[in-house]
């Protein structure tokens, strides 16, 4: 009979045996010669850094580093988040409705869903070729997705060419370059001179429209959202030209009424009359159930369509140019082959808000918008005028409306009625007078940051009026005083209104400056790596509830935007009490 096998049962427990041994061992040196041997690892803090899962565990770990106790520095995110934008998150965002775009609006995750990590540069990171230089060319390491140069470098956006990408200029409607595309503009508008200062680039590329105006003292902000094409904002960025990640979906764009005196559209293929009125009445029903929700819900709908179109998208652009100003669209639907129902409708809008036709020459319309409180003509689009309870200057997650807005002032914001470029930015506007003492106010503004900058340079000996700082924001801009004092240097500044605070964006336009409202609890909707220098003045005061000692967010979580947002060598000017 044969003897059983003793041998195979005794080799089991000795492997059991030998792999217990060793992972003690492991462990052990993990405990003692690495990080998670310290007694901040005994609080959760590897956990944290890695892992949502215990909000508890991250409230703790805050809470630790704003005491001073937190003695290393807070580690980096995986080498995978280098271009992480957490209100863009193309994975967390495409479990939401597609309808009008929604999905691809800003959607942020709570702070306790977030990781606190520092985003990392991406391998063979270099610090940016300066401006102006950067304007025709980047580091390709910096930023290695080549998609866009495959995809679009027939049209003169962009190309590589050895250790850079190349930006000849061009775009999809002008493939032969921005410049002559901008000779053609300016037969039958006021490119020169002062009267045209700010502009919106809607879908804009690399934004090469953009930085072909710079020439012309025209600054734009130019916007396009997180798409296929994965990084033309960033790139727009990186080459030193205003740029901002935006969806223009279901709701207003995060600017005041009548901040532009040019709003262009290249090819930007905005559906401006559209969308039904029952469709969006259903969609926003069950976009609205989501909005209230604390979770991400997957929106199922069908699609309700009624014989009229909706002007919802041109009346936004309406409420965003200032009287006076000028509409330009390229491309479709404007004698585009197969668009000719949605080129009627498109100009059936413009005639029922009595904009005037400028020309039509080729796929290139322009329109002027009256200079006077809207004139309103009877529509089949059902436009009528915003009622007085509406603040058009409101504009942080406020859904689109379809009503037009009037200007109150009797055409005191009007293009030819504002003083021109440069004479605007020093000029107290007609807005500063709505508010108590604004113009006092006002003056004292631009007199503070004035000798503040000036210590800046002098006593700091921040680099600012030279090759190094480009890209600036200011993330608590009031009236703007700050980049009005650095309007001599080659900088352009993102004026950053916080939501919460009076909303005196306006008065940043009218000065002919650019900026955004935001709401500091929640991330910037900007890539990684993109500021050269960042300014605050009263940063604790970003975090605190209005009129209220208490915060709403965490200053660590701002401090660690900051450093996203901000680039390797870059500067960070924090103005504040002692406290």
């Amino acid at each position: 009979m044969a003897q059983p096998n003793r041998n195979a049962r005794q080799w089991k427990f000795l492997d059991i045996f030998t792999a217990m041994f060793f992972s003690l061992v492991l462990l052990f040196f993990l405990l003692v010669f690495t990080p998670f041997g310290d007694p901040l690892a005994y609080s959760g803090r590897q956990a944290l850094l890695l892992s949502t899962s215990d909000p508890k565990q991250r409230h703790r770990f805050v809470s630790l580093v704003e005491l001073g106790e937190h003695r290393q520095p807070i580690d980096p995110c995986p080498p995978d988040s280098v271009d992480h934008m957490p209100c863009e998150d193309p994975k967390r965002n495409s479990q939401l409705s597609r309808y009008m775009n929604f999905y691809r609006e800003r959607h942020c995750p709570l702070p306790d869903e977030m990781p606190l990590c520092l985003i990392p540069p991406p391998l063979d990171y270099k610090i940016p070729i300066q401006w102006p230089e950067s304007l025709h060319k980047v580091w390709h390491s910096n930023m290695p997705h080549n998609k866009i140069a495959t995809r679009k470098g027939h049209q003169g956006w962009m190309k590589e060419e050895g250790p850079y990408f190349i930006f000849p200029g061009g775009g999809t409607m002008f493939p032969d370059g921005a410049l002559p595309y901008i000779d053609k503009l300016r037969r039958f508008m006021p490119i020169k001179g002062g009267i045209i200062r700010t502009a919106l680039d809607m879908g804009c590329g690399v934004a090469s429209f953009a930085g072909s105006l710079l020439a012309e003292g025209i600054l734009t902000l130019s916007f396009a959202p997180r798409d296929s094409h994965k990084a033309q904002i960033q790139f727009a960025l990186e080459r030193g030209i205003p740029a901002f990640v935006l969806m223009f979906g279901t709701r207003r764009l995060p600017f005041p009424a009548f901040a532009f005196d040019f709003i262009h559209c290249s090819r930007c293929l905005i559906p401006f009359a559209a969308f039904s009125g029952v469709f969006f009445f259903f969609e926003m029903l069950l976009i609205h159930s989501f909005l209230i929700s604390t979770s991400f819900v997957r929106c199922s709908m069908k699609k309700y369509w009624i014989g009229f179109a909706d002007a919802t998208y041109f009346i936004e652009v309406d409420r965003l140019l200032r009287p006076g100003g000028f509409l330009v669209i390229s491309g479709p639907p404007v004698q585009w082959p197969k668009k000719e129902r949605e080129w009627e409708e498109l100009q059936a809008v413009a005639r029922a808000l009595c904009y005037e036709l400028i020309i039509v020459e080729g796929n290139t319309v322009i329109w002027k918008k009256p200079d006077r409180d809207p004139c309103l003509k009877p529509n089949e689009f059902r436009i009528g005028l915003c009622d007085e309870s509406d603040d058009p200057n409101v504009a942080w997650y406020v859904n689109l409306k379809r009503c037009v807005t009037p200007s109150f002032i009797n055409g005191g914001y009007a293009i030819g009625k504002i003083p021109g470029w440069p004479e605007r930015l020093l000029s107290a506007p007609s807005r500063a007078l709505i508010m108590n003492n604004g113009i006092d106010l006002f003056q004292a503004d631009t007199r503070r940051w004035a000798t503040r900058v000036a210590y800046y340079k002098n006593t700091l000996k921040v680099k600012l009026g030279t090759p190094a700082i480009r890209n600036v924001m200011d993330m608590n801009a009031f009236f703007g005083g700050f980049a009005a004092a650095l309007e001599t240097d080659p900088v352009w500044v993102m004026n950053v209104v916080p939501a919460r605070k009076p909303l005196t964006l306006d008065i940043i336009y009218d000065r002919g400056l650019i900026g955004v409202y935001h709401d500091w609890c929640e991330p910037f909707s900007t890539y990684p790596r993109t500021y050269d220098l960042i300014h605050v003045a009263s940063i604790d005061s970003l975090t605190k509830l209005p009129g209220s000692r208490n915060s709403s967010c965490s200053l660590v979580d701002l401090m660690a935007e900051i450093d996203r947002m901000l680039r390797p060598e870059g500067t960070a000017v924090i103005q504040d009490s002692p406290e």
